[in-house]
C-alpha cells in the first residue's frame, strides 16, 4: 500500500526519533555512568539592584521656609530639601553599592519656593541682556546626588519652554517625558526614555528601561506658554507605545516615573480627553512593566500593587512625600535563566529625611545661593496699618484675601478696552495658605509672596450671571453639608469631595451668601451686584488666574469664556509692587465683607 506524502513525513519523523532513542540506550548500556561523573545542576545566578526615587521637589534644597523666614515646620515633624534627601541616597549607596544604585526623580523641580522664583525671574538662568544666566540650583544639586533621570513635571512649564530647555542644559541627566510632543510633528519633544546598565561581574549586565511620563493637564494649566508649541498626550498611550520597544531593546527591567497621580481622577473634569492621575491604569493596562515612580499629588504612598489585567503580573507603584521629605527605595531581585534576566522580587518602601542631616557636600554647593535669596526675600517693600492673617480665609471673608481681589481688578482695569470697561468687574481667588500673614509694620517680599505661592498670571474672563452662580456653586461644593440647628465645626467643615484649598474660589465685586445646610449645586442666595439681584444675562469681566482661567479644578464656563484681558505679569509680583507703590497697605482701602456661610438664611460666623 502506497505511503502518502504526509504519512511519510510523519513516519521519517517518527523513524528518527526512535533511531535517537536506541541510539542514546545503546550508548548508555555501553558505558554505565560512573558516580564521578555525574554533576550537580548549576545554581541559577541571582543579583538585586535599587531604584531610589524623588518627586515633587518643587526647589526645596534647605530644610527652610522663606516664607516665614525659618527652618521648615509643620504638625508632622517632617524636614524637607535635597540635602537631607542626598544623605538618604549616600546611605543606600553605601550600603548597597554604587554600581547597584540608580536614581529617578518624577517630577516638579524647578517651581514653588522663592529659590525657584529667584532664578526664573530675579536672577534668570536664561540670563539677561545678553549675558549668560547664572546655573540652577536644583541643577548643581541633582547633578551632584548623580540623577539618573527626571521625568517632567508640569510645573517645569511655568516659567517658559525657554528656562525649562536651559534647565535642561544645566543637568548631567535627561529629562523624560514620552507624551510631551512637538506641535506640529507630534513627536516627543524630550527624550521619552533612557536605557542604564547594571553591572554583574562574569554576568550580562542588567538592563534598566527607564521611561518618562509627564501630565496631560500641562495643555490647560500652561495653555499661555505650550499651546502651539507643544501637545500632550495620555500616559497611557504613550506607555502602550514605548514599554514594548524598551522590552525588544533587550531590557530586563521597564521602569516608569510618571508626573501623574494613582487614583484615576482628573481635577478639570472632562476638558481634556487624557486622565490627570493615570498612573494606576498605566499598571493595570500596559503589560511589561515592573515598577512605577509616582508624583504630582503631594501624598505618601509607600506601596502600592497593581495587577496587569493581561498578563496577571504585579506591579508596584510608589509615591514618597513631595518637597524632599521621602524618599522611595525600590528593590528588585533577578534570577539568570538561560543568559535572560528575570525579575523575581520587586518591594517598595519610604524613607523619611527627618532622620538624617543635611549632607555637607550639597550644603557647600548651595549655601551662597540660598543665602542670596534670603536676602532677597527680606527685602522691604512697604508697611501694614494692622495684622492681615488668612487663617480664617477658607470660611471667612478676611481682609487679607481683598488685598489679593483688589490687585486683580485694578490691574485688569487697567488694561480693558474701552467697551469692555463698562461692564461690572469682579475678581476671583483662593486662598492658598492658610498659614499667611502680612504682619502689622513692616512689608518685606516675603509676607506677600508667602500669601500667594503659585506663579500664577493673570486673566479677565467674561462670564453672565447665570454662569457667575455656576461658577460659585462649584466653589461650594468646598464644604460639607451642616444642616440647620447643627453647630459647624471649621476642623471638619472645608474640603469636601477631595476639594482642596486652592481649588476654591471666593468672589469680590459681588455680594453672596454660601448656605451650607443645603445640598450640593442650590448653595449660593442672595447673588446681587451693587445692591441689585444678578440677572442671568448680565455680562461681568471676571479677574481670574491663568491656572483657573484655563480650566484648572475644572470650573464650568471659564475655560471657554471670551478674553478681555491677559498678561505675563505674576500677580504674586503684581501684589508687591502694589506695596511698593502705595508705601503703605491700608485695609481700609479694600477690604469689603460681601460674601458669608450661612445655615437657612442665618449667618454661621
Amino acid at each position: 500500500m502506497p505511503v502518502n506524502p504526509l504519512n511519510r513525513r510523519e513516519f521519517v519523523k517518527k523513524s528518527a526519533v526512535t533511531g535517537a532513542a536506541v541510539a542514546v540506550a545503546g550508548t548508555a548500556a555501553a558505558a554505565p555512568a560512573r558516580a564521578a561523573d555525574r554533576r550537580p545542576e548549576k545554581a541559577p545566578r541571582t543579583w538585586s539592584f535599587s531604584i531610589l526615587g524623588t518627586t515633587d521637589l518643587h526647589s526645596h534644597v534647605f530644610d527652610w521656609d522663606y516664607y516665614t523666614d525659618a527652618a521648615y515646620k509643620d504638625s508632622k515633624g517632617n524636614s524637607v530639601g535635597v540635602a537631607r534627601v542626598a544623605t538618604l541616597i549616600k546611605q543606600q549607596r553605601a550600603a548597597k553599592g554604587e554600581h547597584r544604585v540608580l536614581l529617578v526623580d518624577a517630577g516638579d523641580i524647578i517651581q514653588g519656593t522663592s529659590l525657584a522664583y529667584y532664578y526664573a525671574r530675579v536672577a534668570p538662568i536664561t540670563g539677561t541682556d545678553g549675558h549668560k544666566g547664572p546655573k540652577h540650583p536644583m541643577a548643581i544639586a541633582m547633578n551632584a546626588m548623580r540623577y539618573d533621570a527626571a521625568a517632567l513635571g508640569n510645573h517645569e512649564f511655568n516659567y517658559g519652554i525657554e528656562t525649562l530647555r536651559t534647565f535642561e542644559k544645566q543637568c548631567h541627566f535627561p529629562l523624560l517625558g514620552a507624551n510631551a510632543l512637538d506641535a506640529k510633528t507630534l513627536r516627543p519633544a524630550f527624550l521619552p526614555y533612557t536605557v542604564k546598565r547594571i553591572c554583574v561581574p562574569g554576568a550580562p549586565d542588567i538592563k534598566v528601561g527607564i521611561l518618562g511620563l509627564t501630565n496631560p493637564g500641562i495643555a490647560l494649566w500652561d495653555k499661555d506658554n505650550v499651546s502651539g508649541k507643544m501637545a500632550f498626550t495620555g500616559l497611557v498611550e504613550q506607555a502602550e507605545k514605548y514599554v514594548p520597544r524598551l522590552r525588544a531593546l533587550g531590557c530586563d527591567v521597564v521602569f516608569l516615573t510618571d508626573h501623574s497621580g494613582l487614583d484615576g481622577s482628573s481635577s478639570y473634569g472632562t476638558e481634556l480627553p487624557y486622565i490627570e492621575n493615570a498612573s494606576n491604569l498605566v499598571a493595570e493596562q500596559v503589560p511589561g512593566i515592573d515598577a512605577i515612580l509616582v508624583g504630582h499629588t503631594h501624598t505618601e504612598v509607600s506601596s502600592y500593587t497593581v495587577t496587569n489585567t493581561e498578563t496577571g503580573k504585579d506591579v508596584v507603584l510608589s509615591e514618597p512625600y513631595c518637597y524632599g521629605m521621602r524618599l522611595t527605595v525600590f528593590d528588585f531581585e533577578l534570577e539568570l535563566v538561560h543568559g535572560q534576566w528575570k525579575v523575581t522580587s520587586t518591594k517598595a518602601q519610604t524613607l523619611n529625611s527627618n532622620t538624617v542631616e543635611e549632607d555637607a557636600e550639597i550644603t557647600e554647593l548651595l549655601k551662597a545661593d540660598h543665602d542670596l535669596v534670603v536676602k532677597y526675600v527680606n527685602t522691604p517693600v512697604g508697611t501694614c496699618t494692622a495684622d492681615l492673617s488668612a487663617a480664617e480665609a477658607c470660611w471667612k471673608d478676611v481682609p487679607v484675601m481683598d488685598f489679593i481681589h483688589q490687585v486683580q481688578m485694578a490691574t485688569v482695569a487697567s488694561g480693558l478696552s474701552t467697551a469692555d470697561a463698562a461692564l461690572p468687574l469682579i475678581s476671583v481667588a483662593a486662598p492658598f495658605s492658610r498659614t499667611a500673614d502680612i504682619p502689622q509694620g513692616d512689608v518685606t517680599i516675603r509676607d506677600v509672596a508667602g500669601l500667594y505661592i503659585y506663579d500664577n498670571t493673570l486673566y479677565g474672563k467674561k462670564l453672565t450671571g447665570a454662569q457667575l452662580k455656576d461658577y460659585l456653586e462649584y466653589a461650594a461644593k468646598y464644604y460639607h453639608r451642616v444642616p440647620s440647628g447643627t453647630k459647624a465645626d471649621t476642623a471638619t467643615l472645608t474640603n469636601a469631595n477631595n476639594f482642596w484649598d486652592y481649588m476654591y474660589d471666593t468672589a469680590a465685586g459681588v455680594s453672596y451668601d454660601i448656605d451650607i445646610a443645603q445640598a450640593e449645586g442650590s448653595r449660593i442666595k442672595n447673588l446681587t451686584y451693587n445692591g441689585t439681584a444678578v440677572a442671568d444675562d448680565q455680562v461681568f469681566v471676571v479677574a481670574v488666574n491663568n491656572y483657573r482661567a484655563n480650566g484648572g479644578s475644572g470650573y464650568p464656563h471659564i475655560a471657554s469664556a471670551d478674553i478681555a484681558y491677559s498678561s505675563t505679569n505674576e500677580i504674586r509680583q503684581l501684589m508687591i509692587d502694589y506695596v511698593t507703590s502705595k508705601g503703605t497697605l491700608n485695609p481700609a482701602d479694600f477690604a469689603v465683607a460681601n460674601w458669608k456661610l450661612t445655615q437657612d438664611g442665618t449667618a454661621v460666623f
